[in-house]
């Protein structure tokens, strides 16, 4: 049984939690979140606390246990504070804008890259060369910002391409010459 599970969740104010049918939804100042819960999973909910536990014949081991309370989590914190993710863009003519939630970026390629930004994502260039993602769900801001790496992934030689913020990329050293 993961241990992480027996500590409950606070809810923060401002924060509505309602769970039924295994349906749960979390909602606060910054959006509204909904999971379905595991069917090996039971919430108990107490005032301002939630409770992961086990559901009726799986009391032994459960392995969504950790899963559940994890992704509870994420949901309060999401509709709290949000999250954020940078990506900076490292390159000669490297650069980005958002038109109408579509992030267009010229990456070096004979075209411009258009990626369209799913419902519940926000994107904002400070500068030229860094991207700010914003989103309450976790996990969707996570892939989106893995999608948008995808377009040029950091190459160890130069050490260009799209690199998350504090991102350090091992370089490798160049072809030695004839000996």
């Amino acid at each position: 049984m993961s241990r992480i599970a027996n500590r409950p969740l606070a809810i923060a104010s401002g924060v509505t939690v309602n769970y039924q049918d295994r349906q749960l939804s979390v909602k606060g100042p910054k959006g509204e979140l909904q999971m379905n819960v595991h069917e090996q999973v039971d919430l108990d909910m107490d005032g301002d606390t939630i409770q992961v536990k086990a559901a009726g014949a799986f009391l032994r081991k459960v392995p969504m246990l950790g899963t559940t309370h994890a992704l509870i989590r994420n949901m309060l914190e999401g509709v709290t504070n949000g999250y954020r993710k940078q990506l900076n863009l490292v390159g000669v003519g490297y650069r980005a804008a958002v038109n109408n939630n579509v992030l267009e970026m010229s990456l070096g390629f004979s075209h411009p890259v258009n990626y369209p930004l799913p419902d519940g994502v926000t994107a904002s260039i400070t500068v030229n060369t860094k991207i700010t993602l914003e989103s309450i769900d976790k996990q969707l801001i996570g892939q989106v910002s893995a999608e948008i790496r995808k377009f040029r992934p950091p190459e160890p030689y130069k050490g260009k391409g799209i690199l998350f913020e504090g991102e350090r990329i091992r370089r490798k050293a160049g072809k030695s010459g004839k000996k």
